[in-house]
């Protein structure tokens, strides 16, 4: 009798992997396909099925061993029904049935829930969050979104909402995100420093002033900033560090509204480590109420590149 694994299945909008576990957070197989969302979603949902299929034929899995399938993927979703609403980074997803696909073709519970939610549990019971009853977990990727414990249990809303930090204003005017001018997606994500990168390129250009980024001019990424600021460019230390400070202002509202122990950073803020934690700990302290600020510890994502490998499994098991 072949012994009873977890699917976990992390969508995004770069890449989709599909993940085996008998024992999460441990992962015995992996697949990985390039999501390609242009292409729209019957072309992902065909490989993800026959990655499923695959990996039960090869281990001589009946639908009976597999105790679940969970899915993470970034919002809006419905995650009771478990349809994907068009994410931005997965626009072509438009109201897909994902929870009923699978469920109809594997004969198996399948569950949906939004990555920062998901990225939350997962940082709470294996990552850096554990052992703290009350975190807030920030995906600082081409969006900005949040996943909140409180005492110990992951909090939804109302509507399932809670956690749309990125859809706070912080400033009149600056760049989109979230649908929003001046937002803290616009300001504080990897999509956000790409567009602040731009602008900074072009003002370079027009006042002669040199930067290795105008190499890559239209082809400007939130890592290649990064790159650069590692190398000691200055307009990319610049922009670095100004993504850094508005990250501390987001810190500081979620630190005064949430009083959390500690909030864990994935993705860029995971990737350049003090670079953008720096800056962010310095406004944030200087932002936040004294007390609050005091307890709450800010660190990067401890589960690193796994962590929607071991999301996606948290949300098989039912989180």
């Amino acid at each position: 009798m072949p012994a009873k694994v977890w699917i976990g299945i992390d969508i995004g909008g770069t890449k989709t992997a599909i993940v085996v576990s008998q024992r999460p957070p441990e992962v015995s197989e992996r697949l990985e396909f390039a999501t390609l969302p242009s292409r729209g979603p019957n072309r992902a949902l065909d490989l993800i099925g026959k990655g499923i299929g695959a990996i039960r034929s090869r281990r001589g899995l009946p639908s009976s061993a597999i105790r679940g399938i969970g899915i993470s993927c970034g919002g809006p979703l419905d995650r009771l029904r478990g349809i994907i609403h068009s994410p931005p980074n997965l626009a072509t997803w438009v109201d897909v049935p994902v929870k009923a696909i699978l469920e109809r073709q594997f004969g198996v519970r399948c569950n949906v829930e939004n990555d920062a939610n998901a990225g939350a549990v997962a940082e709470h019971r294996y990552g850096a969050g554990h052992g703290f009853d009350n975190i807030v977990f920030l995906t600082m990727g081409t969006g900005l979104g949040a996943g909140i414990i409180v005492d110990g249990r992951l909090y939804h809303g109302t509507d399932d909402l809670a956690g749309e930090i990125g859809h706070v204003r912080l400033t009149r005017g600056g760049p989109v995100g979230h649908n929003k001018r001046g937002s803290a997606e616009g300001w504080a994500s990897g999509g956000g420093m790409e567009r602040v990168a731009m602008r900074a390129v072009e003002d370079a250009r027009m006042h002669g002033r040199s930067t290795i980024l105008t190499a890559h001019r239209g082809t400007l990424t939130a890592r290649g900033v990064c790159a650069a600021a590692k190398r000691g460019d200055a307009v990319a230390m610049r922009i670095v560090r100004s993504t850094g400070e508005r990250l501390g202002q987001v810190l500081a509202i979620l630190v005064d509204i949430l009083n959390p122990q500690r909030i864990v950073i994935g993705g860029l803020a995971m990737r350049t480590g003090e670079m953008i934690l720096g800056p962010a700990r310095e406004v944030m302290a200087r932002e936040a109420i004294p007390a609050s600020a005091g307890s709450c510890q800010v660190v990067p994502a401890a589960l690193g590149e796994r962590i929607g490998d071991v999301a996606s499994l948290c949300v098989a098991m039912g989180l």
